[in-house]
């Protein structure tokens, strides 16, 4: 059966016992485990990600994803009683003080509804103006304080928090971040402490930053209809002329191009040109790379374990091939590996 044939969400599946989720970062950033995968040879090595300048070539150019996570959840109370908490997508365009949201509430969601999201002071107050499809709902925020003022670190439900802590604030967030917009960590940034960096550069491998703002389609279920149609939810993305230039320069001389996450990859292959040759510019992608998907510029791939029947999972069978990936996940499972945002990581060759 062929790659091609094999869109079918129920083949992207694999056993996760829940005590392999991981619910905190690892003690260092660089300290996790990393599975290296031999394409090739369909080899797997157990290592660390702090050997990573060792498993890497000199010249080798990582490409990062410069987006920075937005506090964008907020917890409080309906008006009228009971609890509500709200992750807020964006604001809605040309409507100041409105915001796209998934809202979730105690009792039933209707026109007019007054939540209040304030903290000690800080006074946020808002107003469900619209319900849209599929869970979002528009919010009215009274004019004063961003909403984000009040917000909390949008981690993923698989992480479970009684309460707020304060270190996600730094680890849930890449130390290179710059751009806020995103409401999802790209995670294998995660993993890139300081000290990793330097070492990267002595070794003569460099990095260069694009943006992508990782939007709701993170949270959302893969569908069949999903895998039909071909695209994913749009995401805002930036590839400034000297990242596009680093990479025509790497791929002169024939030096790999290493993108470090499933955002990144994207971004590279929407921008890429049928040559490889990747454009500078900004925009939306609604690129869905999946089994059959023909990568252009991307040479290898640094990333985390990924969630079964998702599209981060089928972009990274598009590039390993499905039954190597899921043998491998099988392995990582029972040599103990942590899997999802705070997790382990894997580096594909």
């Amino acid at each position: 059966m062929s790659e091609a044939s094999t869109l079918v969400l129920e083949e992207y599946d694999y056993e996760l016992p829940a005590d392999r989720i991981a619910q905190h970062p690892p003690e260092e950033r660089d300290g996790a485990r990393l599975m290296v995968l031999d394409r090739s040879a369909s080899q797997i090595a157990h290592q660390h990600v702090r050997q990573l300048p060792g498993l890497l070539r000199e010249g080798d150019l990582l490409i990062r994803n410069a987006t920075a996570v937005l506090p964008a959840r907020l917890r409080g109370r309906k008006a009228s009683g009971g609890s509500a908490e709200a992750l807020l997508l964006g604001p809605s365009p040309g409507q100041p003080d409105h915001y796209r949201a998934l809202l979730r509430i105690s009792g039933r969601l209707r026109l007019d509804l007054e939540l209040d999201f304030s903290r000690e002071n800080c006074r946020c107050e808002a107003r469900v103006v619209e319900i849209g499809p599929e869970g979002v709902v528009k919010l009215a925020f009274a004019p004063g304080a961003s909403p984000y003022d009040v917000g909390e670190m949008p981690l993923p439900p698989y992480i479970r928090r009684e309460a707020p802590e304060a270190d996600d604030l730094v680890r849930y967030q890449t130390t290179y971040a710059r751009s806020p917009g995103s409401i999802a960590a790209p995670t294998a940034g995660l993993h890139l402490s300081e000290r990793l960096s330097a070492d990267l550069a002595a070794q003569g491998i460099d990095c260069a930053d694009l943006i992508l703002h990782v939007g709701e389609g993170t949270f959302r279920p893969l569908r069949e209809t999903d895998l039909a149609r071909g695209s994913l939810p749009a995401e805002r993305y930036e590839v400034p002329e000297a990242t596009a230039q680093a990479i025509e320069e790497a791929r002169a001389k024939r030096r790999r191009v290493v993108a470090v996450g499933t955002t990144s990859a994207r971004v590279l292959e929407t921008r890429a040109a049928s040559d490889g040759v990747v454009r500078p510019g900004k925009g939306e992608t609604e690129l869905f790379l999946r089994p059959g998907s023909r990568f252009r510029v991307v040479d290898a791939l640094l990333t985390n374990f990924h969630l079964p029947r998702s599209s981060l999972l089928l972009l990274v069978a598009a590039f390993a091939g499905r039954e190597r990936l899921l043998s491998a996940y099988r392995e990582a499972v029972a040599s103990g590996y942590r899997f999802y945002s705070y997790g382990d990581a894997m580096l594909l060759l």
